[in-house]
């Protein structure tokens, strides 16, 4: 910003697990998003290191990081980002022309429970039903690890409960390693890990004993 630097991150150093439900909390301004962006090779650290399975994000081309993002790694954000001429399913098989191994756009549809609206546009569907077809979206690929930036944030509470179910599925039924950044504290009691951070550093990585019952979380 002109003059002043604004540091983001100062000395964060955290490991995923695969198959792992982590959850990352914290004020805004705590520096999650760019956690995530950086973890996802959207952006690029100015110093240390960012290491995925023996490759290095920090160093790689742009041909690697474009690979790592298109096969490896799926992305929600808070906004569906959907586009809308298309359908459900046409929004869902732009990722599956272009990906490796897909599973198909109706198979990806199935799994956040939209395979009855796969004929509609997004203006056809509430908030709740278009994250989920951006979720399905996300994972149609099978990607390794799914990111999702407040993925409840623009939505009521029992829709947003239905979003972490599709999520939740994903992450048991196809061991996806899963990163979910969000304000509200009691999605943590959902997740295997809880990391909450404080400006631009983590000030705690909690392990739950157990993870809750969606149905058992109160808002």
């Amino acid at each position: 910003m002109g003059e002043v630097d604004v540091q983001a991150l100062r000395g964060v150093d955290l490991d995923l697990y695969a198959g792992e439900f982590t959850v990352m909390l914290g004020p805004s301004g705590s520096g999650k998003s760019t956690l995530l962006n950086i973890l996802g090779g959207l952006d690029v650290p100015t110093t240390g290191k960012v290491i995925y399975r023996g490759m290095e994000l920090t160093t790689a081309s742009q041909l690697q990081l474009t690979y790592f993002r298109r096969e490896c790694v799926g992305f929600v954000f808070q906004f569906y980002n959907l586009i809308p001429s298309l359908t459900a399913l046409e929004n869902v098989s732009l990722v599956t022309d272009v990906a490796k191994d897909p599973m198909s756009a109706l198979e990806a549809l199935e799994l956040v429970n939209l395979q009855d609206r796969k004929d509609h546009f997004p203006s056809q569907l509430s908030g709740g039903q278009q994250q989920r077809v951006a979720i399905a979206r996300a994972i149609a690929k099978r990607p390794d690890v799914l990111l999702c930036d407040e993925p409840t944030g623009a939505l009521d509470a029992s829709t947003g409960i239905t979003v972490l179910e599709a999520i939740t599925r994903i992450n048991r039924e196809l061991g996806t390693t899963t990163a979910v950044i969000t304000h509200n504290a009691t999605i943590g009691q959902i997740a295997d890990r809880v990391v909450t951070m404080r400006d631009g550093r983590i000030a705690e990585d909690i392990r739950n004993a157990d993870r809750a019952d969606l149905q058992e979380l109160r808002w």
